[in-house]
């Protein structure tokens, strides 16, 4: 499929989508409605997120030197980095929607590709305020055990990961 072909399917679905919603409302219909309000919801909550998050992943690719980036996250790191991961990860808001541009950032600047897998992990599943809102409704005991099992799965997994496709010889690419 050629990348033009690409862009019109990409249209029509777009389109495609539009319409059925249209058609729900018009039509009454409860679980389309409620299809085109989450989509609404989820867009706006985007569009608020988005362009701060971006300007902190620019002043980040711009301010933090790429030595500090490899000394801290980097291949003499050892397990250092993944403790500057979890940290850096559980303070990470607005999820993965910053959680992997800041990722691919510090791939750019030299970290290592396991503790980047390691930061995602964490960005995904530790944050703090997902974890005290967590605390809220489970309670402490049910957090610390997730936490407690979560986090060396995400240590071991992400070492894994990392050793498997770098010895392919993986790159991140835009």
């Amino acid at each position: 499929m050629t990348k033009r072909t690409k862009q019109i399917v990409q249209i029509a679905a777009v389109f495609a989508f539009g319409i059925f919603v249209a058609i729900s409302f018009g039509a009454d219909y409860e679980t389309g409605e409620s299809i085109g309000r989450t989509f609404t919801t989820t867009l706006l909550v985007m569009l608020r997120l988005l362009p701060c998050a971006f300007v902190l992943v620019a002043l980040f690719d711009v301010w933090v030197e790429r030595k500090t980036v490899e000394r801290h996250f980097g291949e003499s790191s050892g397990l250092r980095g993944y403790l500057w991961a979890s940290l850096l990860g559980g303070m990470t808001i607005g999820g993965m929607y910053l959680g992997f541009p800041v990722a691919y950032s510090l791939y750019k600047k030299g970290a290592r590709l396991s503790v980047i897998f390691a930061y995602v992990g964490f960005a995904g599943a530790c944050r703090i305020p997902m974890t005290l809102f967590e605390i809220s409704f489970m309670g402490a005991k049910f957090t610390a055990v997730r936490l407690g099992v979560t986090l060396p799965l995400i240590i071991l997994t992400s070492m894994a990961m990392g050793r498997f496709l770098e010895r392919r010889g993986y790159e991140i690419t835009e």
